[in-house]
């Protein structure tokens, strides 16, 4: 919505909250028993691993590190258990000690595709990508039918944006595995950066029936039904979204735009506030509440809110043109103009905010620096054809009647439709005593838009009484 869009926030990894079960219950009280004393009597490499599951599985993973070392301390030729202290190093972020780990587990066993898979997304942590990528192969040299590798050489190949080679792999797992819920996300996400938002739509679907619970599926579509003007569709995803966590402020945050897409600004404001209560500072949702509220033609709250943006981001040049905007709209185009300049030293090729700055500047009769704005719009957008008629028409009224003419000529021949401009060369041709061609033009105007046969008598009362305008008035 609005003048300028800002940007609709990205794809959110999946990190739902893990549900505490009565089996996590039992576990955790077991397993009190078993770590009484830090579990300093347990010397068993079972209960060990046992342990080290435990708490890997719960996210734990300080405490199974712990663990895991006192399993190395017993066993420090276990493969597995370097292995398994590279997983969890990688889950505190430690990459470089987790590759380590790896290469230590290689050493020991070095045609175990698990290690080479766990040791690429180690690598693909630390973005080296390419190193990831061979990681991975080798796991599928040594297992051809290890879906995991593939999947995850699949999700490095996205972060490289080789999009297509991705979707190949993919449609290669869920041929093999239809029931493969993360590959269909993969698959939605990967054909709409393609731009193939029917079929992004179509993955996320299957994704959504396997895993109905995934908010952040229900997000990612709602994000392509609002890029393809499916609006209504957007908000029901968006809804569903927040329906399982209504901890979700991108998703409040997009809904509101599609609402504003829609018109409905009172939704739409509902939703930025929203937002806003999970992040009060967040600009954008304040810069777009401006625009509801502008659109309402509320403009004391408009400038509110866009002030409240620039507070928080001085560079934010939308939110300078929006609020530029409002001051004109409330007459007062001295403080819109300081607002159009603000804007324009932070963006200067913008052409929308030169033909606002040119418009204030004619209503401050800055007669020079308007017609100087106007051919910044038309240097920036030469096709625009409203500029090339305001440039004419101030033209016109300054008595630069040649120049005036080849303006409004090239505003009609970008838009052979546009009446003003045929209305505005009829009175170029008038003043030059052209008399022929200024019937012309009028008899073209006219015939668009008969309201403007008004505007000539306003601008020509005698002239209205006399042939051939009478006539042409008659008509």
């Amino acid at each position: 919505m609005g003048k300028t869009p800002v940007p609709e926030q990205d794809r959110f990894e999946d990190n739902r909250p893990r549900r505490r079960t009565d089996r996590w219950d039992d576990e955790l009280r077991r397993f009190r028993e078993m770590l009484k004393d830090n579990g300093k009597d347990i010397n068993s490499p079972e209960a060990l691993e046992e342990i080290i599951q435990f708490y890997f599985e719960h996210e734990k993973f300080d405490e199974a590190l712990q663990f895991c070392q006192k399993l190395l301390s017993f066993e420090p030729f276990n493969a597995d258990a370097w292995q398994r202290k590279g997983m969890i190093l990688n889950n505190l972020f430690l990459y470089e000690d987790a590759l380590e780990c790896y290469e230590k587990a290689l050493s020991l066993n070095p045609t175990d595709p698990e290690i080479f898979v766990n040791r690429g997304i180690t690598l693909d942590n630390l973005a080296r990508s390419e190193e990831a990528l061979a990681s991975f192969e080798t796991a599928i040299v040594l297992d051809p039918d290890n879906l995991d590798a593939q999947f995850h050489k699949g999700v490095t190949l996205e972060k490289l944006e080789r999009f297509a080679d991705a979707i190949t792999i993919f449609k290669q797992i869920v041929a093999i595995e239809a029931e493969h819920a993360d590959a269909w996300y993969e698959l939605g996400f990967c054909y709409d950066y393609l731009e193939q938002s029917e079929e992004s739509i179509r993955c996320y679907d299957e994704h959504l029936n396997l895993d109905p619970y995934n908010f952040n599926g229900w997000y990612n579509r709602g994000i392509v039904l609002n890029r393809i003007g499916q609006y209504d569709k957007s908000i029901e995803s968006y809804e569903l979204a927040l329906a399982i966590t209504d901890d979700f402020p991108a998703a409040w945050y997009n809904m509101g735009n599609a609402f504003a897409n829609l018109g409905k600004f009172h939704d739409a404001i509902r939703c930025y506030k929203t937002m806003l209560e999970h992040d009060p500072a967040d600009v954008p949702a304040l810069h777009n509440l401006g625009n509801a509220y502008e659109e309402l033609a509320d403009y004391k709250q408009a400038i509110d809110f866009y002030t409240k943006a620039l507070k928080h981001d001085e560079q934010h040049y939308e939110s300078y043109f929006g609020r530029g905007c409002c001051w004109d709209a409330l007459a007062q185009p001295k403080k819109a103009l300081a607002d159009y300049k603000r804007a324009l030293s932070i963006s200067q090729d913008y052409p929308e905010l030169w033909h606002a700055r040119a418009d204030a500047e004619y209503n401050l009769s800055r007669f020079d620096d308007c017609l100087d704005s106007y051919q910044m719009v038309l240097k920036l957008d030469p096709d625009n054809a409203e500029a090339w008629f305001d440039y004419g028409d101030t033209l016109l009224e300054l008595g630069i009647y040649e120049r005036s003419l080849q303006a409004l000529s090239e505003s009609i021949r970008l838009r052979k439709d546009f009446a003003p401009a045929h209305f505005s060369q009829g009175r170029v041709f008038l003043a030059l005593s052209r008399i022929d061609a200024a019937v012309e033009a009028f008899r073209t105007a006219f015939y668009m838009v008969p309201e403007l046969k008004k505007d000539f008598i306003e601008h020509y009362p005698s002239e209205s009484m006399r042939p051939p305008f009478s006539y042409l008035l008659k008509g």
